[in-house]
């Protein structure tokens, strides 16, 4: 008999504790998600300013949102269009720390209309005010010739041709990835790469581009420590397998 009363016991207790349990997971998650959350704090944020995403999200002022989430608050933050993703957690004392993954910009896309940003998946974004500039080079004239539709997709054959380009020089120097400022598509034609604090133009072409960005490397602190090759240069021409011609622009053959 004290064996079954010690089992009922034994369940009752039990129930008791799962049911204690339930209670307070469930009151912490009513106090989290009705009123609590008094202040958000941003984390991860590069791009843009912690005030111009508390502005779009509009959680700028808390009190006025007396049933706010976190699933609420993580489904503001990621219809941003340069966040990627958003984890959102209860960090005690009213607040909420969010904690922004954003979008890898690739660079900025000029085309017809305003200059977007591009990412690594190729999707265009628009260029927010107050958004902070980074080493980002510039594609233009590239042979998409329609406007750009923020949030949608351009996958064109020269600017996949302009990624690597991008990606060689980072894989290749971190000094050269930095300095290139500008990738001239010049609609179908040979590629032209322009590079910060330095004077002639390189004309790339098409194609290889991990091969002859390592050929620019081989030269690049030459070009950097000797001025005088750069300022008396026209251009640097990377067209011909294995070979860098360094000249004036009548011998260049190309027309901008």
């Amino acid at each position: 008999m004290s064996e079954k009363v010690g089992k009922i016991l034994g369940t009752f207790v039990f129930v008791v504790l799962i049911s204690c349990l339930i209670y307070l997971v469930f009151f912490s998650n009513k106090k989290t998600d009705k009123g609590e959350i008094k202040m958000i704090e941003i984390y991860g944020n590069h791009l843009l300013p912690v005030n111009e995403y508390l502005a779009f999200t509009k959680l700028g002022d808390i009190p006025k949102f007396g049933n706010l989430t976190l699933q609420e608050i993580k489904q503001k933050f990621e219809s941003h269009p340069y966040v990627l993703k958003a984890d959102v957690e209860f960090a005690g004392s009213n607040i909420a720390k969010v904690h922004l993954t954003e979008k890898n910009i690739e660079a900025v896309l000029l085309s017809v209309g305003e200059p977007n940003f591009i990412t690594d998946n190729f999707q265009v974004l628009p260029l927010m005010a107050n958004t902070k500039f980074m080493d980002f080079p510039v594609i233009s004239n590239s042979s998409f010739e329609k406007e750009i539709k923020p949030l949608s997709y351009i996958k064109t054959s020269d600017i996949v041709e302009a990624f690597k380009i991008i990606e060689s020089a980072k894989l290749t120097n971190e000094s050269v990835a930095k300095r290139l400022s500008e990738i001239n598509l010049r609609k179908g034609g040979d590629i032209i790469l322009t590079f910060s604090g330095i004077k002639p133009p390189v004309i790339f072409g098409k194609g290889e581009a991990p091969k002859k960005m390592v050929y620019l490397d081989i030269m690049w602190s030459k070009i950097i420590e000797q001025n005088s090759l750069a300022d008396n240069s026209d251009y640097i021409d990377l067209r011909f397998s294995g070979e860098i011609f360094v000249g004036t622009s009548e011998n260049t053959g190309y027309t901008e």
